[in-house]
């Protein structure tokens, strides 16, 4: 399943893409994309439900976070060989856990507001994984009991907060809107191999990263089992997993963002289904990839 969430931001309604890529309201069955509606019993209600009987919704509304209400928004850092080799940074022998503010979370197409005094606001694409059922001191063999889906996710950055100033990385990824999460989350079921995914992300059209979960030094299933060891996870909580090489720092000379339109996406492997951009389950090389968003200054929207 496809779920979205949609409406005027802070306002979303849930929702789940039929087969012919449309949106159908799924208010009557669930309150949200959020919680325990996550939960395999959550999921399961929506997987009964005639989806092509559920009311659509208009097409061009808004994509707002396809996860809502989100507790606990983790990441790691330093997880693709091939980032921590760009970075100058050695492989790290367990995971680099830090946080991202739950309230930077917006829309895949929303803007990105620079913050102010900011001059090396960066991109990063990565896969997130969902949380669907409580999760503590979890095995490394049944990790995958425990989520509900994948989303992309973009860990906006910025790296002179982040790695320039004193203190840890959290005030680098945390800033307003520093969260885009979405178009939509893929449930489980519908990604069984997540460490063989395709993924890039352009930027003004140019193509800065380009990689694949394979290169991920450490995957799904030790990460949800490694944080696991010292937190408790509960449903809706979102990990961003790490990024592949491209991010705007380890380019020569670097390059930050100032106006430009980000484009992330996932791609499965040949012979998985995938969803695109507006439309459902379809060819081997049909992509996962919202259509872009655009980093603007404080206070001005464009």
């Amino acid at each position: 399943m496809k779920l979205v969430r949609y409406g005027a931001p802070g306002r979303e309604k849930p929702g789940i893409l039929d087969g012919n890529g449309r949106i159908r309201d799924l208010s009557g069955l669930v309150p949200d994309i959020a919680g325990e509606t996550l939960s395999p019993h959550g999921l399961a209600k929506i997987r009964k439900a005639d989806i092509e009987k559920l009311p659509s919704v208009r097409s061009g509304v808004r994509l707002g976070p396809c996860v809502g209400h989100v507790g606990n928004y983790i990441a790691i850092g330093l997880n693709y060989a091939d980032h921590a080799a760009e970075a100058g940074m050695p492989i790290p022998k367990e995971p680099i856990i830090f946080n991202k503010a739950p309230n930077c979370i917006v829309g895949a197409n929303d803007d990105i507001m620079l913050p102010k005094g900011s001059q090396k606001t960066d991109w990063e694409v990565e896969l997130a994984i969902v949380i669907g059922t409580r999760a503590r001191y979890v095995s490394k063999k049944d990790a995958f009991d425990f989520v509900a889906g994948y989303c992309i996710a973009n860990d906006v950055s910025e790296r002179e907060f982040q790695l320039e100033r004193a203190g840890q990385w959290t005030k680098g990824k945390g800033c307003e809107t520093f969260g885009p999460l979405g178009p939509w989350l893929v449930t489980a079921d519908e990604i069984p191999a997540p460490q063989s995914l395709s993924m890039w992300l352009d930027v003004n059209g140019d193509r800065m990263q380009k990689g694949s979960t394979r290169t991920m030094i450490f995957p799904v299933a030790h990460i949800v089992s490694y944080v696991s060891q010292f937190m408790v996870l509960e449903p809706g909580d979102v990990i961003a997993t790490g990024t592949p090489p491209g991010v705007g720092q380890g380019k020569k000379p670097p390059k930050f963002l100032g106006g430009p339109n980000l484009t992330p996406h996932l791609r499965k492997a040949p012979r998985e289904s995938s969803c695109g951009r507006g439309r459902w389950a379809g060819p081997p090389t049909e992509r996962i990839a919202p259509r872009g968003r655009r980093a603007t200054l404080p206070g001005r929207r464009e």
